[in-house]
């Protein structure tokens, strides 16, 4: 930075005054912040802030001038200096928080944080002044250190409790760590600090990653910390009236939410006597769009929700053009997405060059039930529903109907797909008493649920899913999931009895079926490490892994109900009668990777029948936006778009760099460079062999490899048939590489941990 091109700055104090620009102040930060960091340079980011600095601008922005200067050098070449614009953020903080660099203790910031009103009081009341002293003498600070560019923001932008008007943050993020785990493990009788311990160690090392609701509510007076809520609608307008208004106040909560719209009957169907006929489902659509966008969820992020409905409703054509940029206001409902359930059934009627017959649910009540519950059943009925005069109904092709469907999936990429038969069958669930109707915003969650028919009504069922995951970036050899998948389901487990609820239909549900989602980040850095891609060279290990996983949570809800009690709803779950998941998969897996038992199953197969289980789920594979960039991790079991992705949110930019980039650039599979999904999809069905609920299955192409850069259906047909074969129960989004860069938005991410 230029001497002389500085002497005529000045700096705007906060009473207003001016003083002259001190450039050995901005000096000393940056030498810190560069220190023991290896290729950058503390010049260019002094030139790049010169060239944006201006005079009497505010002593407060020139701290964010060097944040910004320091974060634009980062690049695939020089990607360290997201570790210097951490660290530039880390010391804004401290400054911010405690008035200097050095912390105060965590008594004086429990007790100041009371005062304002951000920290929940009963921490005061659950732990002593010498417990308190303990836990402040385990913190370490200098883990924050650790953080790169990205998750520093997302702290100080999602996370630390703050006044969100003025912006000024009065936590930091150690002290958040701990004051999470110590909220959590807080009625623990036995063992109390040392949980607390080891489970702070484990989410602020990134061995376990949280959700967005945990990590920016734990600790506060809020107290609703559920990721995913499923609320299904019946027919009637009380039932509908009670949706919505369950939406709205899990919306308020920063929940994302999961509408099962099924049952709505269809335009023309006759009400009562006949002398009324119904307007169809995109009135209330539209009614239940306006419910998810009435809230801004506290500025952390907007309302979002994915409606679920069956491809053979009686409106398909109308649902299926609903988020397209097509068509009229009136006619169209684009600030949701939406989700079409397909069966064998279908599938069988697409290979077979048959008709698919669409049915208005209300008048094959019988039909829609057995669509989720029962398949012989349901194919017995809908044939004779076919034959009927009497019944109304539509048909096409059914290469058409998928067509269609693909169609407005690849256009818009926000139009999914949810195999209900898989769903039901290869679930936790018995589907004759708990049947799954309906999945999440994200497409990972499988539980029951039943439709109010009003507000405060007990009989009806909202599920909810509390959701963490596991880091297997970080996971050297498969006996280290067992400590890790033991911490996981306790604290999500008493997170369940902490949390309150804003609906009746929720509590009751989750306290009777206490369902869990723990899921997996930096699968990608976790194959470059062993030289894999996303093809049969990983499937081995994947499957050794995933089995490793899947046994150690499961053993530890096991555990968990004996020491604790096993859910009232234990009958309800195959886990009960020892069913496990390796007993319900699609045996087209196979085919990829034989099936083996490493582990003591059959033992733990007769403790669940003796014992039962504490959680009717364990696992869910969700998207992880926001704390793969927390955890220096890549997204979920996602292959990464390229060695340094760039995010838009609301704050700007923020870039991403994959991690170990100095030694494994050249060991990422990254995602544009498959020429199909088809290995991605393989992976896929390998996992959701051990997963009791599902997987944000995400298909991806880069039209690149294909002629004239146009996707053939033929092949997005056989992929969609591939998924199927392969037991994938959930499909996501739909990516194109359209060479623009990799800029992604911060759109639904109310399911994304």
């Amino acid at each position: 930075m230029n001497e002389k091109s500085i002497m005529s700055i000045n700096v705007t104090k906060r009473d207003g005054s001016l003083q002259p620009f001190n450039l050995d102040k901005v000096h000393k930060v940056l030498e810190w912040a560069v220190e023991d960091i290896s290729g950058v340079s503390m010049s260019e980011i002094e030139i790049k802030a010169n060239i944006q600095l201006f005079d009497k601008i505010n002593a407060y922005d020139i701290h964010e001038l060097l944040i910004k200067s320091a974060a634009e050098l980062i690049s695939e070449h020089t990607p360290n200096y997201q570790f210097v614009a951490a660290r530039l953020i880390s010391y804004k903080l401290r400054k911010e928080v405690y008035g200097d660099y050095a912390p105060c203790s965590l008594r004086d910031l429990v007790e100041q944080n009371i005062e304002r009103g951000v920290y929940d009081s009963e921490i005061l009341q659950c732990y002593t002044i010498d417990e308190l002293v303990e836990l402040d003498q385990y913190i370490k600070h200098e883990r924050d250190d650790s953080f790169t560019y990205a998750g520093m923001e997302q702290f100080r932008g999602k996370y630390l409790v703050q006044d969100r008007r003025t912006k000024k943050h009065f936590e930091t993020p150690q002290m958040l760590y701990m004051m999470i785990s110590a909220t959590l493990f807080s009625n623990y009788k036995e063992n109390r600090m040392k949980y607390v311990k080891e489970y702070y160690d484990a989410i602020s090392q990134f061995y376990i990653s949280l959700p967005t609701p945990i990590m920016a509510g734990v600790r506060t007076p809020t107290r609703q910390f559920s990721s995913c809520v499923l609320i299904e609608s019946g027919d009637s307008l009380d039932s509908i009236n009670a949706t919505a208004t369950s939406i709205v106040k899990y919306i308020s909560k920063k929940a994302g939410i999961g509408i099962g719209a099924g049952k709505i009957r269809a335009l023309g169907a006759k009400i009562g006597d006949g002398s009324v006929v119904h307007t169809g489902l995109i009135p209330f659509l539209k009614y239940f769009q306006s419910a998810v966008k009435s809230c801004s969820q506290g500025g952390v992020r907007g309302g979002a929700a994915t409606v679920y409905l069956p491809i053979w409703h009686y409106e398909f054509e109308d649902l299926v053009v609903l988020k397209n940029n097509k068509g009229t206001d009136e006619t169209r409902v684009r600030h949701m997405d939406y989700a079409f359930q397909f069966n064998k059934l279908m599938y069988e009627r697409l290979l077979e060059g048959g008709n698919i017959t669409f049915f208005d649910p209300n008048d094959v009540p019988e039909i829609y039930d057995a669509f989720f519950n029962d398949q012989d059943k349901f194919k017995e009925l809908y044939e004779i529903a076919e034959r009927k005069t009497s019944i109304r109904k539509r048909s096409l092709p059914a290469l058409e109907v998928f067509s269609r469907f693909l169609t407005e999936r690849k256009d818009t990429g926000r139009i999914y797909l949810m195999n209900v038969d898989h769903a039901n069958e290869h679930s936790s669930f018995e589907e004759k008493v708990a049947p799954i109707h309906m999945s999440n915003l994200c497409c990972e969650i499988d539980l029951p649920t039943q439709p109010l028919e009003a507000y405060d009504d007990h009989t009806g069922e909202i599920s909810l899913c509390t959701l963490s995951a596991i880091n297997w970036g970080l996971i050297n050899e498969p006996k280290e999931f067992e400590k890790y998948c033991n911490l996981s389901v306790r604290a999500l487990d008493e997170l369940m009895d902490y949390q309150q609820y804003p609906v009746a239909a929720a509590e009751s549900s989750t306290k009777s079926r206490r369902p869990l989602g723990i899921g997996i980040i930096n699968l990608a850095y976790f194959l470059a490490k062993r030289g894999l891609k996303y093809d049969e060279s990983a499937f081995e290990i994947v499957d050794e892994y995933a089995e490793s996983w899947s046994y150690y949570l499961i053993k530890a809800s096991a555990d968990l109900a004996k020491e604790k009690g096993k859910i009232p709803l234990n009958s309800h779950t195959k886990y009960a009668s020892g069913k496990l998941p390796i007993d319900t998969y699609k045996r087209a897996i196979d085919n990829l990777i034989a099936h083996k038992e490493r582990l003591p199953w059959e033992d733990l197969r007769k403790q669940l029948r003796e014992t039962g289980i504490r959680n009717s789920t364990l696992m869910a594979l969700m998207p992880a936006e926001t704390s793969a960039q927390i955890s220096n991790s890549t997204n979920g079991i996602e292959p990464p778009r390229a060695l340094v992705s760039y995010k838009q949110s609301k704050d700007g930019v923020m870039a991403q760099v994959v991690p170990g980039i100095y030694n494994l650039k050249n060991k990422y599979d990254l995602l544009w460079d498959h020429k199909s999904p088809n290995g991605y999809l393989s992976i896929c069905g390998i996992l959701q062999k051990y997963v009791d609920q599902g997987i944000s299955v995400n298909t991806s192409y880069n039209p690149e490899f294909f002629e004239d850069n146009k996707i053939p259906m033929s092949i997005m047909l056989q992929d969609l048939v591939n998924a199927y074969k392969l037991g994938i129960k959930q499909l996501y989004y739909f990516n194109t590489y359209d060479g623009a860069g990799e800029m992604q938005d911060e759109d639904c991410e109310s399911c994304k941990i």
